[in-house]
């Protein structure tokens, strides 16, 4: 699919280095579940996007359609990181968010913050 490939928002490819970056991107309160992705404020609430995701090293990478849900601005009180929160599409079938658990699986316990909550 072509950036931009009928989705307004484009394409955004996003690396998760470690397990604790996840857990503090994952977003498993949003139905399909959805992932915070840090530094992308331009891109407004409702904006559709093409995500290309990289999972701690791994040599695969996840394509997903994603919706913007959630926008921290730059300067949000409590410190928080500026950028989006995006939930999957229903064409992935729940997949990516299945990865995800998989990769935090004992982790979505702790009451740890994280970027969103």
């Amino acid at each position: 699919m072509a950036a931009g490939g009928g989705l307004g928002g484009g394409m955004i490819h996003h690396n998760i280095p470690d397990k604790d970056t996840l857990y503090k991107s994952y977003m498993p309160f949003v139905k399909n579940g959805g992932l915070f992705i840090p530094g992308h404020t331009h891109i407004p609430m409702g904006k559709e996007i093409f995500l290309t995701l990289t999972l701690m090293g791994s040599p695969e990478r996840l394509a997903v359609a994603a919706k913007v849900i959630w926008v921290t601005p730059q300067g949000a009180q409590g410190g928080k990181v500026a950028g989006i929160g995006v939930q999957f599409g229903r064409m992935d079938q729940g997949r990516t968010r299945q990865q995800i658990e998989t990769y935090l699986a004992g982790a979505l316990e702790k009451e740890t913050p994280t970027y969103t909550m």
